[in-house]
């Protein structure tokens, strides 16, 4: 017989399956092979677009109708494969796919719901945040290890019935690929420029509460975040050779230093004189018979207080102005180094 090639797709890679036999032969495992494979379809194909869709600038709450198509798709793909009958009572292939199947169907179904429950709550600590990216690492993973088990089983049934495989990457398999990489590449990135920009939160918390000490503590865990941070981008190359993510980073996170080591001090001296005022203005005003030097001295501690409200003003009008300019320099960034390495997918 005639030596023939037909086409599978395989979990992000090109399978070309040199068989012997003819087209629609039953008893063919190339056949076989190929009819498990387009049982699945275009899944692969709608898991990408979601992720594409959500990292595009949209967060996964505003793409759950998106989600919700590819769970009715992966639902399908099940129903389509599991009434393919085994192979000459060999159900290896066909249990292989229906894991892989499986494994998608709980991550989109349960995994990405958790991603869509956490979003919010992500935002309010650094432990909440890191637990966020945490899962959508995991998800990677469990996406990765599913479809390995199904190349092995794939491979395994062509060299169990003597199926030659010449194997190539996909386009969307290689986009898969990027995505993944691209993703974790982010995530690490964006908790050195996340750890300081909410431990900066923190102290202005305190210091709206007026608590010293807080404001200290945060302070000096904002030059010790960004010092670590700047450390860690100093040995971390660009992706595909591009350093603005990094050098947007670096940028904030000297911001973040510098403001901590030089502007925080000077509001907390401030609240430090306005103490000492208050109490000089309530002995100054408990005393009937008031000296000249005494009135003197209370006219020049009222002078030197309102100059300390002053300093105040504008070191913080200063450093809430810049913040505003750091982070929408940092959120612009972001987003055009996703828009320009994640791989668009519909």
């Amino acid at each position: 017989m005639e030596s023939k090639k037909i086409l599978v797709w395989l979990s992000g890679l090109v399978l070309f399956f040199i068989v012997n036999g003819h087209a629609q032969n039953a008893n063919d495992p190339g056949e076989y092979i190929s009819t498990i494979s387009k049982a699945r379809g275009d899944m692969d194909a709608k898991y990408m677009a979601y992720i594409s869709a959500a990292a595009h600038g949209r967060r996964a709450r505003k793409v759950e109708k998106l989600r919700q198509q590819v769970l009715d798709n992966i639902s399908e793909c099940r129903s389509n494969t599991s009434g393919i009958p085994k192979y000459k009572g060999d159900g290896s292939l066909k249990q292989g796919s229906l894991d892989y199947i499986t494994t998608c169907y709980r991550v989109f179904n349960e995994d990405y719901g958790k991603v869509v429950n956490m979003e919010e709550l992500a935002e309010q600590s650094f432990d909440e945040m890191q637990a966020y990216i945490l899962l959508n690492e995991k998800i990677n993973e469990k996406l990765t290890e599913a479809e390995n088990n199904l190349n092995k089983a794939t491979r395994d049934f062509a060299a169990k019935y003597n199926v030659t495989l010449i194997e190539d990457k996909n386009p969307l398999g290689e986009k898969m690929e990027v995505a993944a990489k691209l993703t974790h590449y982010t995530n690490n990135i964006y908790l050195m420029y996340f750890k300081c920009n909410w431990q900066y939160d923190e102290a202005i918390k305190a210091m709206n509460n007026k608590k010293v000490n807080d404001v200290e503590q945060a302070r000096n865990a904002v030059i010790r975040y960004a010092n670590e941070g700047l450390q860690a981008l100093d040995t971390t190359k660009p992706f595909d050779n591009d350093p603005t993510l990094i050098n947007a980073c670096r940028r904030a996170l000297t911001y973040y230093k510098n403001i901590a080591e030089k502007d925080i001090p000077q509001l907390t001296d401030y609240f430090l004189k306005e103490e000492e005022f208050n109490k000089a203005k309530r002995n100054f005003e408990t005393k009937s018979d008031r000296s000249k030097s005494e009135v003197d001295a209370y006219n020049k501690s009222v002078k030197d207080f309102n100059a300390a409200v002053n300093k105040f003003n504008q070191v913080n009008a200063k450093d809430n102005n810049d913040r505003k300019q750091v982070q929408k320099d940092w959120e612009d960034t972001e987003k055009h180094f996703q828009d320009d390495h994640m791989p668009y997918y519909k």
